[in-house]
């Protein structure tokens, strides 16, 4: 695969991310390019806020069912699924985290990688792109 499909690909996987995200009226949806950071992990951040631990678990279900259906994958790697204070979905190029409010702000990964482009999402459409 070239190196401008491979980009294609994996933009068009974080949009699917923050579908399964919207499906299940995740909050404060933030999709992060990190692609001009160097030494970066991933190509883009998902990263969102679920209000309970059965919120959580519901997001990270709906990511993975809209992945699956959109591609066929299944993560990579998953952290986090038993404490449901923070899922990490890692399809390798796009990494999906699904917060509680209080980790979300404790790792606070928007600032921590801010030199990333920032794109910003409501419920159902884009908001701002920082």
């Amino acid at each position: 695969m070239s190196k401008q499909k491979g980009v294609a690909a994996a933009e068009a996987l974080s949009q699917v991310v923050v579908k399964g995200m919207q499906e299940k009226k995740a909050e404060d949806i933030v999709v992060m390019d990190l692609r001009s950071i160097a030494n970066a992990v991933a190509d883009f951040f998902v990263i969102c806020t679920g209000n309970s631990d059965t919120h959580i678990d519901a997001i990270a279900e709906s990511i993975d069912k809209e992945v699956s259906q959109y591609n066929g994958e299944s993560p990579w790697h998953r952290e986090g699924q038993h404490n449901k204070t923070w899922i990490l979905l890692d399809y390798i190029d796009v990494v999906a985290h699904v917060f509680s409010q209080a980790q979300r702000e404790f790792y606070n990964l928007e600032a921590l990688w801010g030199d990333a482009i920032i794109t910003r999402y409501e419920a159902d459409m884009t908001v701002q792109a920082d």
